[in-house]
């Protein structure tokens, strides 16, 4: 089988592309550039790449040729110039399942977002939402996982969880209510993904996925500080604080610290999912919590953020 993965030298299209090679398909990597990429992915025969911003249905029609499935894992938490929810989640998707179309190919599954919905005043939250409707309305196979936070090596939160507390020992929790959530671990998002795609399981259901363990934002960030044996302050701070800090993050650094799409994740809380949606089969279930080891497997090399983490550097 060939699985073309959009976003997929990103942090889960390639843990994706990683099984799927495991199980001896051939993965077609889509996305804006292959340096992040893994070496043993640009070496191996079983992998192509098309370089693409969704924008042009050609370039992706061609690269879908001979795909059994698409996987669009593809998706931004901040804008950056012509990088919009709009042209990236609502026109990009739209631009897949219409080439997914021309190229005969039988089922597309979605990452979405837990709490994507319509008209909340949030462009991430409902642009999630509006390409979930594109996939739904497309006439192809789908399957749509609406996923909470994610963690593993190479994710956003550990990666920068780990930096900050190296920086400096502060946690400042979104708001002075305590909001919970339930990480998942990449492997157990990966799982369903591939049964997803290899057997067509769970054909045209929306399915939220969310980590076993429901805990405070101030507790993960806790085992995180005792794994990496720092002693942390964490103290409350009013959601207009971290809005003009997420808006200081995205206009300074090349990956924001905080997104201000990222405050309105962690006021809401990621335990449950907006929409009533079908449930993981038992045997698809998360099972690995949020322990010291698993921790410990997903963070980077000890570092404090730099210069090097400013958009103004090119090195």
């Amino acid at each position: 089988m060939k699985v073309a993965i959009t976003g997929g030298t990103g942090f889960v299209g390639q843990n994706l592309a990683k099984k799927l090679l495991q199980h001896g398909h051939e993965v077609m990597l889509i996305s804006r550039g292959v340096h992040q990429c893994e070496s043993a992915f640009r070496s191996s025969s079983r992998v192509s790449f098309t370089i693409s911003d969704l924008q042009d249905r050609s370039v992706l029609a061609k690269a879908f040729e001979g795909c059994d499935t698409v996987a669009h894992c593809a998706g931004i938490n901040r804008e950056i110039g012509l990088q919009t929810y709009k042209t990236v989640h609502i026109r990009g998707t739209r631009n897949v399942v219409d080439a997914a179309r021309r190229a005969c190919v039988s089922k597309v599954v979605l990452l979405s977002f837990l709490r994507a919905r319509p008209n909340c005043g949030s462009p991430y939250h409902e642009s999630k939402w509006a390409a979930e409707k594109i996939a739904r309305g497309s006439g192809l196979d789908y399957t749509i996982f609406k996923s909470g936070m994610i963690y593993g090596l190479g994710d956003h939160m550990l990666d920068h969880l780990s930096h900050a507390f190296h920086t400096i020992p502060l946690l400042a929790t979104v708001g002075y209510r305590t909001k919970s959530v339930r990480p998942l671990a990449i492997e157990d998002l990966v799982r369903p993904l591939v049964a997803a795609i290899e057997e067509k399981r769970m054909s045209r259901q929306t399915v939220a996925i969310t980590g076993p363990e429901e805990l405070s934002l101030a507790d993960a960030a806790q085992r995180v500080a005792v794994v990496l044996q720092r002693k942390i302050l964490i103290f409350p701070a009013p959601v207009v604080f971290h809005q003009l800090l997420a808006t200081l993050c995205e206009l300074t650094m090349k990956v924001p610290l905080v997104s201000r799409a990222q405050v309105r994740i962690l006021l809401e809380g990621m335990t449950q999912s907006w929409e009533e949606c079908t449930k993981l089969p038992p045997d698809l279930q998360p099972t690995t919590g949020f322990t010291a080891e698993q921790i410990r497997k997903g963070l980077p090399e000890p570092a404090p953020f730099s210069l090097h983490d400013l958009r103004c550097c090119l090195q």
